[in-house]
């Protein structure tokens, strides 16, 4: 069958398949098998799924993504992010727009010791949502606060996509760490710019109202300051804990002192002492905690299986050899090339989940990527920009979803502020990295 009939063929059937709400592994699988099948017959079936998926997934690389998952799950179920807010809170104490710059600020540091968006953004959305509304924020506008906050971990390392695209492309882990470290406090900057902007224009409008008002000081929880006192003690540990693992995260990883894997072993053994101090740990700890790793650890792996097949077939459809032809026209404009490769993984990751994009998406583009002669490692960065934004979007913005559900706000209308979020993101931060690519490289080539 010709090559051009079994690609659109595919993808045909895979807009069916996620219309129909199959999970993304799923999808990938089918439509691997599927269209290898069309393409070369039966007979390529028995090599393709007898050690092919073992080997995809037994790497060491990938061991990094269980560390890091667990140690996100340690420090998520002590109590850290509660504590750590109560100290925003204090800070902030009669200064309403500080409250949001530090909870963005929180965001960006609690994604870069849990790794997950998802989970950050509803500890966010369950610590910080009722006093953000206390101080005159309203609920859509607090909501894309604290969606944005968590959302910062999938550029702010441990980021688990930084990690899968470094072992779909070959990359140095820790140099894409270390290489997204300014890129993800820039776009932590611009989230916190947005903010400001947006909370003084609900201010001067007036936007929110008297019955909001009167809602927001009774809205799902009592403030921080009114239900608990914590001692100084806790407050020294939490904040020690949470310095001590960004420490040896980046500073372990750059002084060649620990491999990333290493240095989630060690931030997973930091995350349990911390619990530990804080007398959190107990059978349901450890259980909570080892059940949720095996299950996105589970996750990634079977999402990976998926797409190394569905890879195996975008290989033989020579899929990316036809688009480098059909871009040739632009092709001695790079800048060009790769705006029209950020609109497009934008718009994927509106709609698919971050790991499957990149997983789904590499095998398409990395070619493209070469013959341009772009850095490999800084368009993973890049990559991870995106990836951060996307959770903002609709209609599958993770991390808009994680505070709807445990805010009671519609998810409707935290998306309308959470894309202007995205949107002011998308355009300052990839042109930026575009204009000046050594924002990625310039710390990665500093490295021992």
């Amino acid at each position: 069958m010709d090559n051009l009939l079994v690609i659109g063929i595919i993808l045909v059937l895979m807009i069916v398949l996620l219309l129909s709400g199959m999970y993304i592994h799923s999808v990938l699988f089918a439509s691997g098998i599927i269209g290898l099948i069309l393409l070369e017959g039966f007979d390529i079936l028995p090599g393709l799924l007898g050690n092919e998926p073992f080997n995809r997934v037994a790497s060491y690389t990938l061991t990094t993504i269980p560390l890091f998952v667990l140690m996100a799950q340690f420090i998520l179920h002590s109590g850290m992010v509660q504590d750590i807010f109560y100290i925003v809170h204090k800070v902030s104490k009669g200064k309403n727009s500080l409250l949001g710059v530090l909870t963005l600020i929180i965001g960006g540091m609690l994604g870069a010791v849990s790794g997950s968006g998802t989970a950050t953004s509803a500890s966010l959305g369950q610590v910080a949502i009722p006093e953000l509304r206390k101080h005159g924020y309203s609920g859509p506008l607090a909501g894309a606060i604290a969606a944005s906050g968590g959302s910062l971990s999938g550029i702010i390392p441990p980021s688990i996509i930084l990690i899968l695209y470094g072992v779909a492309t070959e990359t140095a882990v820790g140099s894409l760490f270390i290489g997204a470290f300014i890129p993800g406090i820039i776009t932590m900057f611009v989230f916190i710019l947005v903010m400001l902007v947006y909370y003084r224009f609900e201010r001067s409008n007036s936007t929110v109202s008297i019955m909001e008002a009167e809602l927001a000081s009774t809205v799902l929880a009592e403030p921080v300051e009114e239900t608990r006192k914590i001692p100084t003690i806790r407050l020294f540990i939490v904040s020690f804990i949470a310095f001590l693992i960004v420490l040896v995260i980046f500073g372990g990883i750059y002084s060649g002192m620990f491999t990333p894997t290493e240095a989630g072993a060690v931030g997973a053994f930091i995350g349990l002492l911390a619990a530990l101090s804080l007398g959190k740990v107990n059978l349901g700890f450890f259980t909570k905690s080892l059940v949720e790793t095996v299950r996105l650890t589970g996750m990634v792996m079977i999402i990976m299986i998926g797409a190394q097949i569905f890879g195996r077939f975008v290989s033989l459809s020579l899929l990316p050899r036809k688009l480098i032809t059909l871009i040739e026209p632009i092709m001695d404009s790079p800048v060009l090339v790769l705006i029209a490769i950020s609109v497009v993984l934008f718009i994927m990751f509106m709609f698919i989940e971050g790991a499957a994009v990149i997983l789904m998406s590499i095998p398409v583009i990395l070619p493209i990527i070469q013959e341009l002669q772009v850095d490999i490692l800084w368009f993973g960065v890049f990559i991870a920009v995106i990836c951060t934004i996307g959770l903002l979007t609709p209609p599958v913005g993770l991390s808009v979803y994680a505070v709807a559900g445990v805010s009671g706000i519609r998810s409707s209308e935290i998306f309308k502020v959470a894309m202007v979020f995205a949107i002011v993101a998308m355009i300052f931060v990839c042109t930026l990295m575009i204009v000046f690519p050594g924002l990625a490289t310039w710390l990665p080539g500093l490295m021992n």
